[in-house]
């Protein structure tokens, strides 16, 4: 792997040598991406990779700044009506790639599409599930109900995209990855999509907000973080997203680029079985223990004591990593400025094993995926080599997202690497699905690997789930964080990822901390 990685560091230095000066006519844009969308279908797959390459072509109600902030989209305002009630005011003559108008009736279908779309890896029916009642009140006003109060419904919105219901009322998921649909209302018309390689798109001249600058834009598919790097200093590409660690700082060296770079919402944290029993926890001679050392919350909090977070963040990320004790990072709606990262206290991690009955500590697998996250196998195993130093003997395996989510979401693996991206403008969302004692019915623990369950927890969360006044549902949050995160160890949040693009010289660049890579958001310097 050293061999390999230093070939490639000398090939690339190089091609950044020999970067040629000229660029893409202004009228084109190439963005290198790091992830291959399945699909086009802006309601049948709720998974970011999906979310942004679509985000060029459809839009929501309610947008997201680059700073997480909710803005009008197609809705030029909303307010509520009363403690049950939204209504969302549509902005007047948007029109759709198909040439129809925007109108009440596309949105509530937009909304009721989701759920009808039979066998998505991923609902987005999980942002609609609180409204009971749908009513346009006229062609430009749409009323929403909820059974409750819920002041998120705007924030839940920014994830549900709007189609023409004419030209989309009849199509099926295979019709849209075909661009057999003109749906959207966005920036760009998708052209073309080959799963795997790319989407082409062209610049919708009645698009009824700011133009984007360039009139052709191709997204290219392009995981490999080598090709993506040599696409970049070919000239195939202008910009590429998630730099390659070990390369951004000679990046930001070399005159012919640019690095732009944003602390993201994406959390990476460790999942924590709580069940009386879990696989791969042993005594140190690898023998089955007759009780879960997981289960008790001093052996998690041992273990967070053990994890030094600066040498991760520093050494392991390259720096692009900002260490954290909280979900939502600084800045957002949510965030407890009370929870610290915790310190590394090797001492202090024994004493915890030792009054849980494990002074010699037990024997641990420490699972993780080796191909989504920035540097995901090296932080893995630096964890692996931390724990061995408070008595833990750990094992370290990983494999490709693929496979690993498939096993630790059926809960066969009990310890783990994962990241989160915070989207929404709070964390409420997240905490709803990684913390919450999992209820289908009610939304919660979708993503609960941990099998953490709290009534407090709970109650907390659900009470500001539905606490209209910002001040005080921004409370209850930062006070159900301070119970899951600081007593219950319930996870163990590391860090957030610091989010990193790499552009051609006379490409500027607007960073997300939601990491999406938007064309619109690219303008020639």
């Amino acid at each position: 792997m050293r061999w390999r990685q230093g070939r490639l560091r000398d090939w690339l230095c190089a091609a950044a040598m020999a970067l040629c000066a000229c660029t893409l006519p202004a009228q084109e844009l190439r963005i290198g991406l790091s992830s291959s969308p399945s699909t086009v279908d802006p309601h049948f797959y709720n998974n970011d990779a999906v979310s942004a390459v679509v985000s060029h072509a459809y839009e929501t109600l309610v947008a997201l700044d680059p700073d997480t902030r909710l803005v009008p989209a197609l809705a030029a305002s909303w307010r509520a009506v009363d403690e049950t009630t939204w209504e969302f005011k549509l902005r007047d003559g948007v029109k759709f790639h198909d040439g129809s108008t925007l109108s009440a009736e596309d949105v509530l279908f937009s909304l009721e599409r989701p759920a009808a779309i039979a066998n998505s890896p991923s609902s987005f029916a999980t942002y609609t599930r609180a409204i009971t009642g749908r009513k346009a009140i006229d062609r430009l006003t749409v009323r929403l109900s909820t059974a409750a109060p819920y002041p998120l419904l705007p924030n839940d919105l920014t994830r549900i995209f709007i189609v023409s219901k004419k030209a989309a009322e009849r199509a099926s998921t295979d019709d849209f990855n075909q661009v057999k649909v003109d749906a959207g209302t966005g920036p760009f018309r998708i052209v073309k999509f080959t799963p795997g390689a790319s989407v082409q798109f062209a610049r919708f001249d009645d698009y009824w907000g700011a133009k984007p600058a360039w009139s052709a834009l191709t997204l290219r598919m392009l995981p490999a973080d080598s090709a993506r790097m040599a696409a970049l200093l070919s000239g195939d590409v202008q910009l590429v997203e998630n730099v390659q660690a070990n390369l951004v700082s000679q990046f930001r060296q070399n005159k012919d680029l640019a690095v732009f770079d944003k602390v993201s919402s994406r959390v990476m944290f460790l999942y924590t079985d709580h069940r009386d029993s879990s696989p791969f926890v042993t005594d140190k001679e690898g023998r089955p223990l007759a009780a879960n050392p997981l289960k008790d919350a001093r052996v998690r909090q041992a273990i967070s004591k053990l994890i030094d977070r600066k040498v991760l963040a520093e050494r392991v990320m390259d720096r692009l990593a900002v260490p954290t004790g909280n979900i939502a990072p600084p800045g957002m709606f949510g965030h407890n400025p009370r929870l610290k990262p915790e310190p590394v206290d090797v001492p202090g991690a024994r004493r915890l094993l030792a009054e849980a009955g494990y002074p010699e500590g037990f024997g641990l697998t420490l699972f993780g995926p080796n191909d989504r996250y920035i540097n995901d196998e090296q932080v893995v195993q630096a964890i692996g080599q931390m724990l061995a130093r408070g008595g833990i003997a750990t094992k370290v395996q990983v494999s490709p997202m693929s496979t690993y989510v498939g096993r630790a979401s059926k809960k066969e693996l009990g310890f783990g690497l994962l990241g989160w991206g915070v989207g929404g403008g709070e964390p409420s969302g997240a905490m709803r699905g990684l913390l919450g004692t999992p209820d289908k019915d009610k939304g919660m623990g979708a993503t609960n690997w941990s099998s953490y369950a709290s009534p407090p927890f709970d109650a907390l969360l659900t009470e500001a789930l539905r606490t209209v006044d910002d001040r005080r549902r921004e409370q209850l949050l930062q006070d159900a964080a301070e119970l899951a995160l600081a007593k219950d160890a319930a996870i163990i949040p590391l860090y957030h990822q610091v989010a990193t693009w790499a552009a051609r010289k006379g490409i500027a660049f607007v960073p997300r901390v939601d990491e999406f890579t938007l064309a619109h958001q690219v303008r020639p310097d």
